[in-house]
């Protein structure tokens, strides 16, 4: 994964910045053969063993977001960043949240996940600090510093889907 949103020439001081790759390549491995950016079609698959995937309705679009107060941030297949800087997918004008907080990865198989990049103050999953990759479920609370987002995924049948139309 090249994303140039990943990368850490803005941090000072070696300890950081190995911190920082080291979250990134636990993202870069997280994102396999499952997670194909920019593909709606979700898989023709059985759930996989522990029931880790959303599970639409027939003929439904899953469709994932974030919920910062009355705000609504989309999020794509693949992966989404998630902190202050303007070209993160969700983007949290807040000066204690990091520049590049956390990542959130949604799988084509409707697997999610959430992964803190190194972030200097952690990211908070329904009250536990996260260490590492992390499941994500409609309805978790997601805290960087203390702004409180929620995970929402919402099932959208075609024909009320608008992208669908066009």
């Amino acid at each position: 994964m090249s994303d140039p949103r990943f990368q850490s020439l803005h941090l000072e001081g070696l300890p950081r910045r190995e911190l920082f790759r080291s979250a990134r390549d636990a993202l870069q491995a997280a994102c396999g053969s499952m997670t194909l950016a920019g593909d709606l079609r979700v898989l023709e698959q059985e759930e996989p063993p522990g029931g880790d995937t959303v599970s639409a309705p027939p003929g439904a679009v899953t469709q994932f977001s974030i919920r910062d107060g009355d705000t609504s941030h989309p999020l794509s297949l693949g992966v989404n960043s998630v902190g202050r800087l303007p070209d993160n997918t969700v983007v949290i004008k807040d000066e204690h949240v990091s520049r590049r907080h956390c990542a959130v990865v949604i799988h084509c198989d409707g697997r999610c996940e959430i992964h803190d990049i190194a972030s200097k103050n952690g990211t908070v999953l329904n009250g536990k600090k996260i260490n590492g990759p992390t499941k994500l479920r409609p309805g978790d609370q997601i805290t960087l510093c203390t702004r409180k987002l929620t995970f929402v995924a919402e099932f959208v049948s075609p024909a009320a889907d608008p992208k669908a139309a066009g």
